[in-house]
């Protein structure tokens, strides 16, 4: 699988044809925080400026105002950077560290079976974005980053939440699927519709992709309640990767979690408050479970 991630070094282009003056100040305050990214993480004013498309003048004005709430912070030097409120106010999200909370400790010893990526992921609209990953010092070099995204259509976990994913995300992801950069053996729309419908069935996917290095994945689904709300999975060099290998570890911890999840629905809201909580108390699977946890 491609698990090159969609790039955040350039701000995504604005929607409509409407100038960012005009734009509510909440529109604009975004553009403006959109403009970090990996390789941009602290900035000048003129730099937030051209890379938010945002004047000179008005950035400045922003800037101020998201520093005094701390949503940004400025260096000695005068170039800005992400503030730690925003991390504060991340953390509630349910979707990403409550979520990351029940995984943990799962993922914690699917890692150590594996001592390869391990990945959990949920879908944006029409992107995966990574919540987690767990990786080993000499696994396989990766371009990817916790709070990055990744594509639905050449990624394990991408597809998995793909093909669980409403019908029109999907009819979308198919008509403009671009076969240079998913898995090596889907070469048309018709191929990952049929893929797709493959992983609904198995409740699971596995694909190789040899650019730009070969790589495997296996991926699984989570649940909740609500139906499937994150993807698992492990990724890891093609060579020695297979799916008899990878399959039931990442299997087993799929299922593992949605227990987890299912059992916790009622006491959600509580993540917020003390995710600890359910950080702990939980019998992690050990390779001998694989074969013994019940679907």
């Amino acid at each position: 699988m491609n698990e090159t991630p969609i790039s955040d070094d350039h701000p995504r282009p604005r929607r409509g044809g409407k100038p960012v003056e005009g734009k509510p100040v909440i529109d604009r305050a975004f553009a403006l925080l959109s403009a970090f990214g990996s390789d941009h993480r602290a900035q000048s004013l003129a730099e937030l400026a051209q890379r938010s498309g945002i004047p000179r003048s008005s950035a400045l004005r922003l800037a101020r105002a998201l520093v005094e709430v701390g949503a940004l912070e400025r260096l000695g030097d005068g170039r800005f950077v992400v503030g730690l409120r925003l991390l504060e106010i991340a953390s509630l999200a349910p979707r990403g560290h409550g979520l990351r909370s029940v995984a943990m400790p799962f993922m914690e010893d699917l890692f150590h079976v594996t001592r390869q990526h391990v990945l959990l992921a949920v879908r944006d609209q029409g992107e995966a974005l990574l919540v987690e990953r767990l990786s080993a010092l000499d696994a396989s070099p990766v371009h990817y980053r916790v709070g990055g995204r990744l594509p639905l259509t050449s990624t394990g976990v991408g597809l998995v939440l793909l093909a669980f994913a409403p019908s029109r995300v999907q009819d979308q992801a198919i008509a403009t699927y671009e076969p240079e950069h998913g898995p090596d053996d889907v070469r048309t729309p018709a191929d990952l519709r049929r893929l797709l419908a493959e992983v609904r069935r198995g409740d699971y996917a596995f694909g190789r992709q040899s650019r730009p290095w070969p790589l495997s994945t296996a991926a699984a689904p989570l649940r909740n309640e609500d139906g499937v709300v994150a993807a698992l999975s492990v990724v890891a060099p093609s060579t020695g990767f297979t799916d008899a290998g990878y399959g039931p570890a990442v299997r087993a911890t799929a299922r593992a979690i949605s227990r987890q999840l299912l059992a916790d629905g009622p006491r959600m809201h509580r993540f917020q408050t003390n995710p600890r909580e359910y950080s702990t108390g939980h019998r992690l699977l050990s390779p001998m479970d694989h074969d013994k946890t019940p679907s």
